[in-house]
């Protein structure tokens, strides 16, 4: 997808209706399925939803994990379920799918009793139980696991993604001490992942000036960012590479936090439309590049 294409897409999304994905995606991706899994807590049931392409598998495939406002749609009405996910997740499903890949939305808040998520400015008030360096992780290698049992998935070739919260939480997931996996590497855990405008000041608080990620990370965030500061990821990115990560740090001039959600408030702001656009484009690239080959 070209970075005209890409933001002609987005215009498209808003023109259909907030509720209607593009067109153009429904026919790769038909299927949605509810499924349930431990986390590596050991006590904790998740529920997530795994989007898949329409055409046969094997398929690589991304474990993505949540922000602060949890998974589900903020008119959800109490009804939590794959109908009801927030915009943003059916978009990025529908878009994981049509390129081919399995897509593992993990809840993380709702089975720990915080299916709405929670309000900005909240980070340091939260729960222990949601914590998203020490707790998310297990969830996301347990999604990892699961992933791996299913035929229709290609084994080494899983990916992580994650936005906000959950964008630290992936930052964490990646390190080379991750809380879930031990003497993790590309074959082992993930083979890539993506970290959209995280909180990189918990994850630097956490693993102090020797951060370093197992396998190549893409870690996005837009400079005018109004929940977490964009210095601090920059500042991070350059810990991490003097550390010996694969890590390529992306600045999007202009561009908030939540830039990629199809809404108008998001995507009535010129810097979001072309921020969003280039992460498509940039996350197709980056994943496949990531691909051993079979």
């Amino acid at each position: 997808m070209t970075r005209s294409a890409g933001v002609a897409t987005l215009h498209a999304w808003l023109g259909f209706g907030l509720a209607t994905l593009c067109s153009c995606f429904s026919a790769f991706a038909q299927n949605v399925e509810t499924v349930h899994f431990e986390s590596g807590d050991g006590k904790t049931q998740l529920v997530a939803y795994l989007y898949t392409p329409a055409l046969p598998g094997p398929h690589p495939a991304v474990v993505a994990l949540h922000g602060r406002t949890g998974l589900y749609s903020t008119r959800a009405a109490g009804r939590y379920e794959a109908g009801t996910l927030a915009p943003q997740k059916k978009m990025w499903g529908e878009y994981w799918a049509s390129r081919g890949y399995a897509v593992l939305f993990v809840d993380t808040f709702g089975p720990r009793g915080y299916p709405q998520g929670f309000a900005a400015g909240t980070i340091r008030n939260r729960p222990t139980e949601i914590n998203e360096i020490t707790i998310r992780p297990l969830d996301a290698y347990a999604g990892l696991k699961y992933l791996r049992s299913r035929a229709d998935v290609i084994g080494d070739q899983i990916f992580l993604q994650g936005w906000s919260n959950g964008g630290s939480a992936t930052l964490s997931s990646m390190e080379k001490r991750a809380p879930g996996i031990a003497a993790a590497n590309p074959a082992t855990g993930f083979r890539a992942a993506i970290s959209m405008y995280p909180a990189c000041t918990q994850v630097q608080d956490h693993y102090g000036t020797s951060y370093r990620s197992y396998a190549p990370v893409l870690l996005l965030i837009g400079s005018a960012d109004e929940e977490v500061r964009p210095a601090s990821c920059e500042n991070l990115a350059a810990v991490a590479k003097a550390n010996g990560s694969l890590l390529d740090f992306v600045l999007y001039p202009g561009a908030q936090h939540s830039y990629d959600t199809p809404v108008p408030a998001r995507q009535g702001h010129a810097p979001n439309v072309e921020a969003a656009a280039d992460t498509l484009r940039r996350a197709e690239m980056f994943f496949q590049q990531q691909r051993p080959p079979r």
